[in-house]
């Protein structure tokens, strides 16, 4: 249906893809303020925690950092399976760098330090993104304030990105974690969208796939907003079945109605589900 709905429309592109061009990804301001300061700390050579219910954009602000920190002498290395132990994660970690993989968490722990040295002497800065930070197993936790240590303590040599829902927050602030959480400088929650964001961000995206013309009607928009709270995820599952229900109406325009339908379609489906 997603090919009908792209002839049916005249569009070049799915707009509501997640297969974007990091260029081409939009926040709103609250979320390149973000962006702003995530980059700014990673210069400054700290590290930072990013939290936030799923699907309000976590990913698209790493991208955006992503895309930011490309011409910076800046080693980005992401790491998204979070349900490991210590030995495992720095076995995760040194294939991400890059490195062979070593017997033991300590082998395993100096080959990660060592290379983080040798970065160093080549003025690159590396940073460590540990997406899904929530599901971090205790033991890793309590071991990655010995990575951020350097010459005493002396050198800021490596920075981490922990992101994750809001249950990270909870655990760093636990007494256990507090030399963590110490190091941790910049501290991010970051919201769902605002009603005049979800209007922004329809209209970015109807127009990077090639839009020429409004295709939502604005107060449609106002009612995707309300049902999925702001969430960009739901926002662009909802708004892709909206174009299909369109397509199957043969109608040029979604309004109000295209919407509930899609609604009651899903919430019907969920009844019948055991």
């Amino acid at each position: 249906m997603q090919t009908d709905h792209l002839s049916f429309f005249e569009l070049e592109k799915p707009p509501f893809t997640k297969e974007i061009d990091d260029g081409q990804l939009w926040l709103p301001p609250s979320k390149s303020g973000v962006v702003d300061r995530i980059c700014r700390a990673v210069l400054d050579r700290n590290s930072v925690s990013l939290v936030g219910d799923p699907g309000v954009g976590k990913t698209c602000v790493l991208r955006a950092v992503r895309c930011r920190l490309e011409a910076e002498p800046v080693r980005l290395t992401y790491c998204h399976n979070a349900t490991l132990g210590r030995r495992d994660f720095y076995r995760q970690l040194c294939l991400a760098l890059g490195l062979s993989a070593k017997a033991t968490v300590g082998s395993l722990f100096w080959a990660v330090s060592t290379h983080v040295e040798q970065l160093a002497k080549e003025s690159l800065h590396p940073v460590l993104l540990l997406d899904e930070s929530h599901l971090l197993h205790q033991d890793t936790l309590d071991h990655l304030h010995i990575l951020l240590n350097y010459q005493w303590d002396s050198k800021a040599l490596l920075s981490l990105i922990l992101v994750g829902l809001p249950e990270l927050e909870d655990r760093l602030k636990l007494r256990r974690n507090r030399a963590l959480y110490s190091r941790i400088y910049v501290r991010e929650h970051i919201e769902a969208l605002t009603p005049a964001d979800t209007h922004a961000y329809i209209d970015t995206r109807m127009e990077v796939a090639g839009a020429t013309r409004p295709l939502f009607a604005r107060d449609a928009v106002s009612m995707l907003h309300e049902a999925t709270l702001g969430t960009m995820r739901d926002i662009d599952r909802l708004a892709s079945l909206c174009l299909d229900e369109a397509v199957r109406q043969n109608r040029q325009l979604i309004e109000r109605d295209i919407l509930q339908r899609v609604l009651e379609r899903g919430k019907n489906h969920q009844e019948v589900l055991p």
